[in-house]
């Protein structure tokens, strides 16, 4: 059997699943959910209704994208590969809804797990026969789309309710699970797994997935504002628009030098909550939460969430308080917090010069 898996390069390990084919899935996510509502928004906005419909065909292909970077991540053939479109779209279908029939949040959830099942199976009888053109396709499609009827409404069902729970505790108690949100999806965004792909597995929307948006921005600005006098300004691009992944090296080496994010993120999240009620209301359904400065997506969701509020006559219209609340809790407080931090914790002797010099 070891011989077996390791001849069709099938790995069970943590690494595997919960890294890679996890972090494929958030870029199958952005190539097409997020950047669809991005041309959505933009399209309404600026009276181009082409963009509108572009955004519309990317925004359909959500699953199919995801399946696909899944079965790329996890070394698929051609055929296993090509035949996770239509798994990815069954399981983002099915997981889209709750046992009952109603509207659910599993959809990306869905389509991790089943994605990687149905992967691996079709990787397990690829090329073993002769009619390899009919036998990898059928057993790919099968296993993924049974599995999708079977089990991705129940996911749905589970992933709504853990959503719905996260975001009525953040109402019920804003400062607490503001910087208990805050602090856990900013950490997510700095290690190596997929914040986007988490909050859009349990649907972060509303007051929490503003409390997301405030912990990613603090480690994404935090670190790289942080690390300026190390990185100067690649590195002031490269993580505070890219990722602050980019410290991971470092943070193993020296685990300090992270305390100054994430002392920021438990201040910024309740500020976001508390203060200026900043939500996540993006029609996404909650990825851009965990993007943070990443391409800015973050802002562009909640900016997104506001003309959909207007469009919906939730909220009446877009306001200078709003504007600067998503300036503050994105840009300047994170920047001055995280500075300010790292300054101190620069002289006490827990961070040393070139403790945040990023790895070449």
């Amino acid at each position: 059997m070891k011989e077996f898996l390791a001849r069709k390069n099938i790995v069970f390990s943590a690494k595997r699943y919960g890294i890679d084919a996890l972090g494929a899935m958030a870029q199958g996510l952005f190539c097409s959910l997020l950047i669809g509502t991005i041309l959505d928004t933009l399209g309404d906005q600026l009276g181009i209704p082409f963009l509108v419909t572009m955004g519309g065909y990317a925004s359909a292909m959500s699953g199919a994208a995801m399946a696909v970077a899944i079965g790329y991540a996890l070394q698929a053939t051609p055929l296993v590969l090509f035949s996770l479109v239509t798994v990815g779209y069954a399981a983002n279908a099915l997981g889209s809804t709750t046992l009952d029939g109603g509207k659910g949040a599993g959809g990306p959830l869905a389509v991790l797990f089943i994605a990687i099942i149905a992967a691996e199976v079709g990787k397990a009888v690829s090329k073993e026969t002769k009619v390899d053109i009919l036998v990898t396709p059928l057993v790919t499609i099968f296993t993924g789309v049974v599995l999708s009827a079977w089990w991705a409404p129940a996911i749905g069902t589970a992933a709504s309710a853990v959503g719905d729970f996260v975001k009525w505790a953040t109402v019920l108690q804003p400062f607490w699970m503001g910087i208990l949100v805050s602090v856990v999806i900013g950490v997510a965004l700095t290690l190596p797994i997929s914040s986007a792909a988490i909050c859009a597995a349990i649907g972060l929307t509303g007051l929490a997935g503003g409390a997301a948006v405030a912990g990613c921005c603090a480690n994404m600005v935090g670190f790289a504002v942080m690390s300026f006098r190390e990185n100067k300004w690649g590195g002031l691009v490269s993580q505070g628009v890219g990722t602050s992944m980019l410290q991971m090296p470092n943070i193993v080496k020296n685990p300090k030098i992270w305390l100054p994010a994430i002392l920021t993120s438990a201040i910024t999240g309740p500020l976001a909550t508390c203060v200026f009620h900043l939500e996540m209301n993006d029609p996404s359904g909650g990825v851009a939460s965990g993007m943070g400065t990443c391409g800015f997506v973050g802002q562009i969701g909640v900016y997104a969430g506001w003309v959909n509020d207007v469009a919906m006559g939730v909220k009446d219209s877009i306001t200078s308080f709003d504007w600067a609340g998503l300036i503050l809790i994105s840009f300047v407080l994170p920047a001055i917090l995280c500075w300010a931090f790292g300054l101190f914790f620069r002289r006490i002797g827990w961070i040393k010069e070139g403790d945040l010099t990023l790895p070449q």
